[in-house]
């Protein structure tokens, strides 16, 4: 962790992870401090790109959005331009939410949620098998999710 930050700039940012929404004047009153400094600490960490963006979580259930699959993906070749070609590829399909170049067997891994498994199947079919690019791809549906987070581990120091 950055050694920039103290045990209130932690604090700060574990609220923050919580609930983006909150004032300025409620982060201040739970750590604290006066609005202002509290203001200054979040500017400067905004500064510093420890906060990338304020978002909302949406629930996928409620949008009709039930499956999620990890595909692992292997590519015909491995060479810079068929990594980099993959790469500007698939970060234009909204299906996939995360994409993770991997050490061992696996090229790529995947996170991708759909309405459906048709929806999926025509996905698969239509998009990620259709490019040249790849030439093997595994599905792993998710069954049961157990923890979904986007907190990260934060502690305090000392």
């Amino acid at each position: 962790m950055s050694e920039n930050l103290d045990n209130t700039d932690i604090a700060i940012l574990q609220l923050l992870q919580k609930d983006s929404s909150l004032s300025t004047a409620s982060i201040a009153e739970q750590v604290n401090l006066s609005q202002s400094p509290c203001w200054r600490r979040i500017s400067r960490l905004e500064e510093q790109g420890l906060l990338r963006e304020r978002v909302a979580i949406l629930d996928r259930h409620k949008l009709g959005m039930d499956v999620v699959v990890f595909a692992t993906v292997n590519l015909t070749a491995t060479g810079r331009q068929n990594l980099l070609r993959f790469e500007e590829e698939i970060v234009r399909y909204p299906e996939v939410l995360e994409c993770y170049t991997m050490t061992g067997i696996w090229d790529y891994l995947l996170k991708i949620v759909t309405r459906d498994v048709r929806h999926y199947e025509r996905f698969v079919r239509e998009t990620l098998s259709a490019s040249p690019d790849v030439r093997e791809l595994h599905s792993h549906m998710a069954v049961t999710e157990i923890k979904n987070s986007t907190a990260l581990p934060l502690e305090t120091q000392g």
